[in-house]
């Protein structure tokens, strides 16, 4: 396998000491994940293996392939325009009509809409190829802010009740475009 330069790295990891006012605030038992200084900014549970991808970061509640479950994110940057109109439910579905794994059921698309934020998101039940289990799948389609991202989560079926509160949470506290000024603060700027 070929090395990488250091040159075409696409993602940085920096760990920095936070000031003691920090205004960082994560949901009890998770911790904030923000890309691209504010780009995208969630919580995931604590714990949780971060492996960032070529185009995107997913999280696993183990390291693979003992992990129950992925949740996954990439976004985009989109040139200035308004895009109040975009029709999202109509995005979703042909992320949705994309999927090549043997589904089962769809449910409906939800929306939810905020200040900054608009969101839709549906599940699929499908049958795992590999595993030969039933497992479901939420995708999700966001955009605000100048920023469009898909978040999807995977897990077997019978960890729902385990596992629903993470994608709950994860949509619950999702932001686009609130950029950090100072990562060691949390003070934010609207880009």
């Amino acid at each position: 396998m070929a090395k990488r330069s250091k040159h075409n790295l696409k993602w940085i990891k920096e760990t920095l000491e936070l000031k003691e006012n920090h205004l960082w605030k994560a949901t009890p038992g998770y911790q904030v994940f923000v890309a691209d200084r504010g780009a995208v900014r969630f919580d995931v549970p604590q714990g949780w293996i971060l492996e960032p991808q070529q185009s995107s970061f997913r999280f696993t509640d183990g390291k693979p392939p003992d992990d129950n479950c992925c949740l996954e994110v990439s976004f985009n940057r989109l040139p200035p325009a308004d895009y109040s109109q975009i029709p999202l439910p109509r995005l979703l579905r042909q992320v949705v009509d994309r999927d090549t794994r043997n589904v089962i059921k769809r449910s409906i698309i939800h929306e939810v809409n905020r200040v900054a934020l608009r969101l839709v998101w549906t599940e699929l039940l499908f049958m795992d190829s590999n595993e030969h289990r039933q497992a479901f799948s939420r995708i999700a389609v966001g955009l605000g802010a100048g920023i469009q991202c898909l978040l999807t989560f995977d897990y077997w079926v019978e960890d729902a009740e385990r596992f629903l509160p993470v994608w709950d949470t994860a949509l619950s506290t999702l932001q686009l475009g609130l950029y950090i000024s100072d990562p060691t603060t949390g003070a934010a700027r609207p880009d």
